[in-house]
């Protein structure tokens, strides 16, 4: 097929943004740091008047895929390097705590043992009222770094307690108590 019949994808590139194809990588460069995303040969990406266009060379359904992949990537790299990414997780439960130093967060999540996690280049904690906030410019490692705390408690659905994202609904049950009363009668 021919390229000229494909719709090409147009991300716009703010002023603070630098944007550079370099062998089979995308550099995205802005105030909040650099990122580096490889791309296949098939895709093209094209710098020009302040925005990259990004057109491939077929239309088989894997280069379909693709295009559209690298667009969001690429996407996501210039929003992350200019805003940020940020994702909260929310602590309950009694005596339930966590503490960030440096770039070590340490929790209290009712273990015999602290768990301690330490952040990887690029990321960063804050914790505010047992409130987790985890910060960094690649959309990516934040929601995976966000994934790993929650994992460490997980909020169980009896009580609700754990580690959730900030504006996750846990569906509560009724327990034992109730399901014995509710079968009496």
């Amino acid at each position: 097929m021919e390229t000229a019949s494909v719709k090409p994808f147009i991300v716009r590139i703010p002023d603070t943004t630098k944007v550079s194809v370099e062998g089979g990588a995308l550099r995205v460069t802005g105030p909040k740091g650099e990122l580096v995303q490889p791309i296949v040969r098939e895709i093209a990406v094209n710098i020009e008047n302040g925005q990259a266009v990004i057109t491939r060379q077929g239309n088989s359904k894997r280069l379909k895929a693709l295009h559209g992949l690298i667009r969001a990537l690429l996407q996501n790299a210039v929003r992350g390097v200019n805003e940020g990414y940020t994702k909260t997780l929310e602590l309950s439960g009694v005596g339930y705590r966590a503490q960030a130093s440096g770039d070590e967060l340490t929790l209290s999540v009712g273990f015999s043992h602290q768990v301690k996690m330490k952040a990887p280049k690029g990321i960063t904690f804050a914790v505010v009222e047992n409130k987790i906030k985890v910060s960094g410019n690649d959309k990516h490692m934040v929601g995976q770094i966000a994934h790993s705390i929650r994992a460490v408690r997980p909020p169980e659905p009896y009580k609700g307690k754990g580690i959730k994202y900030e504006g996750e609904r846990i569906r509560r049950k009724a327990g034992k108590a109730a399901a014995k009363a509710a079968g009496a009668k």
